[in-house]
């Protein structure tokens, strides 16, 4: 596994707070990285990029096209699922789900100047081993109904308030949320809320990361 450290990679300024973008699975790369652009004009406080549809080289070269974004915007960009993208092209963290290796692992190939983020889904346990191999952020969700993942189990919000109070990391939240609804998550304690089609889809969607970004 080769690494290569940019020396232009972004670090988040401050606690991560704030929006946290995630792309759609979109195969079409000119249209990708033109949405990209509007949702980076917002300002999200991250980017990660995952797409389901699409490996091998095109699965490089839009996450590489995404990472000069990401650069130019000074917003770290997270690969979602595959450290050894990350590592290859110089992202600025990897976010891992619960098949997607061990965090501890994955803790010590980034080293200490990158961002690892673990989903914890609704279990506990996994939060709290997630703390302990040293992860930055804990993700629970599905907190709503979610078209990107249908058949993620239910999160309570309770969960999202009890991680902050008991393990002090940042907490992001994912799964069907909206403008509407995104106050109760961040009233319950929520650092990050990670957004989908609520992004992306928007008419707008420079003003719509905006109006996300303006709630914290």
């Amino acid at each position: 596994m080769s690494e290569r450290m940019p020396s232009s990679q972004v670090r988040a300024s401050g606690p991560l707070r704030g929006l946290y973008a995630i792309t759609p699975d979109e195969t079409d790369g000119a249209r990708l990285v033109e949405l990209t652009r509007r949702v980076l004009a917002g300002r999200p406080a991250l980017l990660q990029y995952r797409n389901k549809r699409v490996a091998g080289a095109e699965r490089r070269e839009q996450a590489e096209a995404l990472l000069a974004l990401c650069r130019a915007a000074g917003v770290p960009l997270i690969i979602n699922d595959d450290l050894s993208l990350a590592l290859e092209i110089g992202a600025d963290g990897v976010h891992l789900g619960r098949d997607d290796g061990d965090p501890a692992v994955a803790r010590r190939a980034l080293g200490e100047g990158r961002i690892l983020g673990v989903t914890c889904y609704a279990d506990w346990g996994r939060a709290e081993a997630g703390a302990a191999a040293g992860v930055d952020y804990l993700a629970f969700g599905a907190m709503f109904p979610s078209p990107t993942k249908p058949h993620a189990p239910p999160s309570a919000l309770a969960l999202v308030t009890r991680a902050r109070d008991e393990l002090g990391l940042p907490v992001a939240a994912i799964g069907g949320i909206s403008l509407e609804n995104a106050p109760q998550v961040i009233a319950a304690g929520a650092d990050l809320i990670a957004v989908v089609s609520d992004v992306f889809g928007a008419a707008d969607p420079t003003a719509r990361a905006a109006a996300y970004r303006a709630l914290f």
